[in-house]
Formats: C-alpha cells, structure tokens, sequence
C-alpha cells in the first residue's frame, strides 16, 4: 500500500543520525568506519542506522576488497520524497471536493425550504448563514457593473418579497451591493460577507 511505504520511509528518516548519514552520503560514498568518524559514534551505531536506511530503499552497498562502501539511493529519496507531497495533495483536493459537495446540498436545501416552486421568498430566515445563502440565491439575476436606482432594486426584489426595504438594507449590510448618491451596484463576490459555517443546522428555521 502506498501510505504504508511512505510511512515507513518516513519513520527511516525521522531520525537526525540518519539525516546527518544521507547528508554524507550525498557528496560521495563511504565506508562505516569513516562515517562513524566523521559522526562521532561507534561503527555498530552506525551498522544499526544503516540497516534502516536500507531497509527503506535509501541506501545502496558495494564492497571493495574488504571494504563495504555506502552510497545515497537519490532516486529514491526523490521519489519518495515526490510521493508524499503527490499524496497530500490530491488528498487534499478530494476533501475540497467533497466540501463543495456537502455545501452544494445544503443550499439547495435552503432554498428547497425558502423558495416556493415559482420561486417566491417565504420569508427571511432568522439563522445568519441560511440568510446568506437566500442573498446569494436572489443575487443571481443582477448583472456585474451595471449601475441600479432604488426603484429598479426595488422591483427586482419584490419579485421575490414584497419587504424590499429589509432585503434592500441587508444587501447593503452584507457588501453583497453599494449605494452611492442613491445608486446601487453590486459588489465583487470577494467582498461579500462570508458564510461561517456550513455544518451543523437544518434546513428550516
């Protein structure tokens, strides 16, 4: 299993002696002695942290005559290396997805429970968060960079509430639109108010 060769490698090199180790390694092979030299630790310490490196794929050995000589597997280390970040991303973007998912359902439950069939607010809800979804849903058919008067705001909006006055000052409150000399225009979806929290609430109320 994938996660479980990353874990192993991981646990190879989550020790600084093996960091230090690979360290060497990477300018040139060397034999235990001279690494035990250059470490400050006996030949048997260095005999028990080569036996994990290797284990893991991380180090190589060719005897030379007596000598055993150790080189870094960097292609491994690389790969290995590569693998974690290629897995924690795409893991991360199946999580999003699946944000987005359970978002993507709770709205359309919101506005299931808000809007009648021919798309009639029955009311403002009182929860801040589904407030804010019914905004965004009634914001769909104004147009970026268009300028609005009061009056066509106020048509627009009683095709969806009679209480124009209400939605018109929440629009304004949420940064979902601007008013300047009487005229509205909507602003960019950055700067609209955020939704806090998307779990944890029902559809009704």
């Amino acid at each position: 299993m994938q996660l479980d060769r990353l874990v192993h490698f991981h646990k190879a090199v989550a020790d600084p002696m093996r960091i230090r180790i690979l360290v060497l390694l990477a300018n040139g092979p060397l034999h235990g002695q001279a690494l035990a030299g250059k470490l400050g630790v006996t030949p048997p310490t260095i005999t028990h942290h080569m036996t994990k490196l290797r284990e893991a794929g991380l180090v190589k050995e060719r005897r030379e005559k007596n000598t055993i000589y150790f080189y870094l597997e960097e292609s491994t280390l690389r790969r290995h290396a590569q693998a974690i970040v290629d897995m924690v991303l795409q893991e991360g973007r199946k999580a999003t997805g699946g944000l987005r998912e359970q978002q993507e359902k709770e709205r359309a439950l919101v506005i299931q429970s808000f809007f009648t069939p021919d798309g009639k607010l029955k009311q403002i809800p009182a929860q801040r968060k589904k407030k804010l979804i019914v905004f965004e849903h009634l914001l769909r058919g104004l147009q970026r960079n268009r300028k609005y008067t009061e009056q066509e705001i106020n048509e627009y909006i009683k095709q969806f509430h009679e209480d124009c006055a209400t939605i018109r000052r929440e629009l304004i409150a949420n940064h979902y639109m601007y008013r300047e000399n009487g005229v509205y225009e909507l602003n960019p979806p950055e700067m609209w108010a955020k939704i806090e929290s998307w779990y944890g609430s029902t559809p009704d109320g």
